[in-house]
């Protein structure tokens, strides 16, 4: 089996089976969105969505966050990991979206990857969902699933990220973020994979031990 029929069988299977894959993150607006995928790093999104709507209520926009002081945002978001310097984070870049982008989140991926505690992942989130730019952010699940079924060998998320950019179509990449995180999450797991429930094992690599 070619790359190409690969990824089109796999691309064919989920628009045929999920034709609707979303976030799981509980959020508004896109500012609320940026929030909530700053605090999901190495975090479950369940943790997150019981963290958020007190966090949001206090802290509806970026002009609110950005007055908060440590002492006040910490106990709010003290159940999520890594407490301390995404406490820190979410004010320096509540405080840069007023400073430098009148405190809306910016679309560039260079102005998301400015803001501090953003990275190429969180940027790629935000560009997708909020402004449907055709990226797929690459997580533990994404790098994970795109191993297992072939799509890619690359050593680094961003080289992951380049390997399903390249092959998924346009119109297809922003949904496939989600298709591949939300496979990963449920079948594909770390441990002990659902493979008999898996509907993807005609294209999967390692499910055929690198046969195809």
């Amino acid at each position: 089996m070619t790359r190409k029929e690969r990824y089109r069988g796999i691309v064919d299977w989920f628009s045929e089976h999920v034709p609707v894959a979303e976030s799981e993150l509980h959020y508004d607006n896109a500012f609320q969105l940026l929030v909530a995928v700053m605090l999901s790093a190495q975090c479950t999104d369940k943790r997150v969505n019981m963290t958020t709507p007190a966090l949001f209520a206090r802290y509806p926009d970026a002009a609110a966050l950005a007055d908060a002081t440590f002492e006040e945002l910490y106990p709010l978001v003290s159940s999520i990991s890594y407490p301390n310097s995404k406490t820190r984070h979410l004010i320096g870049m509540a405080r840069k979206l007023l400073s430098d982008f009148g405190g809306e989140v910016p679309a560039d991926m260079d102005d998301l990857q400015s803001l501090p505690g953003v990275g190429r992942k969180t940027a790629s989130v935000i560009a997708s969902i909020v402004y449907r730019q055709p990226r797929i952010a690459v997580d533990t699940h994404v790098f994970r699933v795109s191993h297992r079924l072939g799509l890619s060998d690359g050593k680094t998320p961003e080289a992951v990220q380049q390997d399903l950019e390249t092959h998924i179509p346009v119109d297809k990449r922003a949904i496939s973020h989600h298709w591949l995180i939300l496979h990963g999450r449920y079948t594909c797991t770390a441990r002990n994979p659902r493979c008999s429930d898996c509907g993807l094992t005609p294209w999967c690599r390692s499910y055929t031990g690198g046969k195809q």
